[in-house]
């Protein structure tokens, strides 16, 4: 049985507001300014017309994975700008490749490019075309991680270096086969990232200096899941997935609250994982590839979770590339198994339906993707939900527990990378300034998705 091994982007359900106050319609780092993967825009198009939406810019850019992140009028993005080496996707094949790490910016509302930072940053991964960690802005400052572990602190303005570590000198840590994928998290003063090494899978620094702050966990990989604070018990709480474990920590001060072990195949923790008040009491969800998944009850004090269900072979939804997220009771996300965007009952996981319309179109394999983003402009009516597919397409469509409804699509971008011998797209795109900015290995797209 083949298996793809690619943990990339993916959606983030977090229960805190944003480290820094921000404008409603800016999307500093992935998942927007709330890392909850919901839109809070207003004045958006409730439709996509038959000849598309108005296209303001195209810019050029090289490969990767990592997604944009808009701030203060400015695109963000990493890119890698090829020089030697083939970057061939084997998934069990690390490929050698030689070039430059790449920060962009450019202007949000003209796609001109502003400043870039670049490195020298030989590739040993798999899936190698580049970055996948998005930018994450905060007062000033963009933080970047590289495939390679290569961390940097640079001024928003100019892109003038501040502070950096090198994950694999700084730590030993060893990067994994698929690149570092944890988006670099800003909470309060702290900037958290999964690192790797021995007592180091979880490390917080001083977002203005880089001085580390704590350090915690050991695994036998450190996974490719992104930190993520979720409120418990009254609390907020650090979820660190890694290899082996599920583990929630005291943001300030890294100790160790409960571990629930939970071992994806291949040390693919991938998706983020999902907090949400449900009829059936506050559950948390997180799955990934060899058909691993699970819910917990969170205890009220935040003390525990408990196991609520594991997930067999006809239920539940193994989510890896794009994380999931919960409404009301029911939880909507890509099966990595399927190919298809499936709907669960968060209380039991039983599936509720499930299609490839929005993931892999009219073709069929395993790992479809598609990134989710919800509409939530309380005068608008009904929430819609934003489908970025793999297929490059943009989709609007209602998402309930009896069925998928798509109000309308738009092709954004072609696909320019391959999986399974079919061509995807999977970079998580950003909303802000009324616009979608998406990109491939070749360009950076901004349509207008004004009312």
């Amino acid at each position: 049985m083949t298996i793809l091994r690619i943990p990339f982007l993916v959606a983030l359900m977090v229960v805190m507001g944003p480290a820094t106050t921000t404008r409603a319609d800016d999307w500093p780092h992935w998942m927007g300014p709330a890392r909850d993967g919901i839109w809070r825009e207003r004045g958006i198009v409730r439709r996509i017309p038959e000849g598309g939406l108005p296209v303001k810019w195209r810019a050029e850019v090289k490969g990767g994975y990592s997604g944009p992140a808009v701030a203060g009028g400015r695109v963000y993005l990493m890119d890698y700008d090829r020089r030697e080496g083939e970057a061939a996707n084997d998934p069990g094949t690390r490929n050698e490749l030689y070039g430059k790490e790449r920060v962009l910016c450019f202007d949000a509302a003209t796609g001109k490019l502003l400043w870039k930072h670049e490195y020298e940053r030989p590739y040993a991964i798999s899936y190698a075309s580049g970055p996948r960690c998005t930018p994450t802005v905060a007062d000033g400052r963009v933080y970047t991680l590289g495939a390679e572990g290569d961390l940097h602190c640079l001024d928003a303005a100019t892109g003038k270096p501040l502070w950096s570590k090198d994950f694999k000198k700084d730590y030993a840590a060893k990067t994994p086969i698929w690149g570092y994928c944890g988006h670099p998290l800003v909470d309060g003063d702290r900037l958290v990232c999964v690192v790797g090494g021995e007592g180091s899978v979880a490390v917080a620094f001083d977002r203005t200096t880089g001085r580390e702050l704590w350090r915690n966990l050991s695994a036998s990989e450190q996974g490719y899941c992104p930190p993520t604070i979720v409120g418990s018990g009254g609390s907020r709480q650090l979820l660190i997935w890694d290899a082996d474990k599920l583990n929630a920590l005291e943001p300030a001060t890294g100790r160790l609250v409960w571990s629930q072990e939970l071992k994806p195949a291949y040390g693919m923790s991938i998706m983020a994982p999902q907090v949400a008040e449900t009829s059936a009491g506050r559950m948390l969800f997180a799955s990934g590839i060899g058909r691993v998944g699970a819910a917990y009850r969170l205890a009220p004090d935040g003390s525990s979770a408990k196991l609520a269900w594991r997930g067999g072979p006809k239920n539940a939804v193994y989510c890896a590339n794009s994380t999931p997220f919960i409404a009301g009771d029911t939880l909507y996300g890509c099966d990595c198994e399927t190919g298809f965007l499936t709907a669960v009952n968060i209380a039991t996981g039983d599936r509720l339906w499930e299609t490839g319309e929005p993931t892999m179109g009219n073709r069929r394999g395993r790992h479809g993707t598609a990134f989710l983003v919800r509409q939530a402009d309380p005068t608008a009516g009904e929430p819609l939900t934003w489908i970025f597919s793999e297929t490059g397409d943009l989709i609007l469509a209602r998402l309930s527990p009896k069925a998928y409804t798509e109000i309308g699509r738009m092709h954004l971008l072609d696909p320019t990378n391959e999986c399974f011998g079919r061509d995807v797209v999977w970079s998580h795109p950003a909303f802000a300034d009324r616009c979608v900015f998406a990109r491939n290995d070749r360009e950076l797209v901004c349509v207008s998705l004004a009312d």
